[in-house]
């Protein structure tokens, strides 16, 4: 795997790229907190199939930067899809199939709702990912408020500024709670962890947070995308949602019915135990997945 930067949009985009240039086109798409080494185990079986791999740092993690200093520094679903578009668009890749969870998840389901031409297939881990902001206020079941903890957290002040100062241990509790069947070691955390040191990480994570509950507002320059995601748009492209039977923050049974959101042929795997980081801690579900539509 090598890693490279691309102008893409308001992004310096880094990105490692693995298998021969004329491959089928994969994208893999990372969550929060999480980054591209979710890739590592999944990343060589898609090679092997005859896959070209593009596996990009989303905004304010890693080595990606934002171009100008005064570009709002949105963690918003629209802008996470238009990144993603942009992407494709730089990269010259007409089609691919998307692979993604968390926030990747999110901006795969996006793209393949509203430019379903650019998408050959689509893994997305707890289905459909698209958030319905105008719903936001209505409260969930006590059961899913709890787990859902940290995004209140983040919506004061207190938490932005202990997101800052506690980033690494922050970040690694919540891995210990979504995942709690997962024994990762010190070393595969600080491997990943380094991307939180990104200087507008803080930033694009609070944004993010706050917007999807309506506490914050949005990029003028996707607003147009956001408002047609309030439409809450099908996905007709080829799909495969993966869930994972010990994710501590969505549960499966909370994912129940989201089959309803796909219109195109569409498949729900369930992997037993395995937690919110399903591409690191099932790599071969979650490629298996992927080679299943290409």
């Amino acid at each position: 795997m090598v890693l490279k930067n691309i102008s893409a949009g308001v992004l310096d985009v880094a990105y490692e790229e693995a298998g021969a240039p004329n491959g089928k086109p994969v994208i893999l798409l990372h969550g929060f907190p999480y980054d591209i080494r979710a890739y590592d185990e999944v990343t060589p079986r898609l090679v092997a199939a005859g896959c070209r791999v593009v596996t990009p740092y989303l905004r304010g993690y890693g080595p990606t930067r934002f171009l100008a200093a005064e570009t709002l520094r949105s963690g918003q679903q629209a802008v996470l899809g238009h990144d993603l578009l942009t992407l494709m668009d730089a990269l010259e890749i007409p089609e691919a199939v998307l692979g993604g969870y968390d926030w990747g998840g999110r901006a795969a389901c996006i793209v393949a709702a509203l430019w379903p031409g650019r998408v050959r297939g689509l893994v997305s881990c707890n289905g459909y990912n698209i958030q319905n902001v105008a719903g936001a206020a209505r409260p969930a079941a006590p059961d899913m408020e709890h787990r859902l903890w940290y995004q209140y957290y983040f919506h004061g002040a207190r938490g932005q500024a202990g997101l800052a100062a506690n980033r690494h241990a922050f970040c690694k509790l919540l891995w210990r709670l979504w995942s709690p069947n997962w024994q990762f070691d010190d070393a595969t955390y600080d491997a990943t962890a380094a991307s939180f040191e990104n200087p507008d990480f803080v930033d694009v994570v609070i944004h993010s947070y706050r917007h999807r509950y309506g506490l914050a507002t949005g990029d003028p320059g996707v607003e147009d995308i956001e408002a047609r995601l309030a439409g809450r748009p099908l996905i007709a492209a080829p799909a495969v949602a993966l869930d994972g039977g010990g994710d501590g923050v969505m549960a499966p049974t909370g994912c129940a019915g989201h089959e309803r959101f796909f219109s195109g042929p569409y498949r729900r795997q369930v992997v037993p135990l395995v937690g919110h980081n399903l591409p690191q801690e099932a790599p071969g579900d979650f490629a298996e997945a992927v080679l299943s539509l290409i």
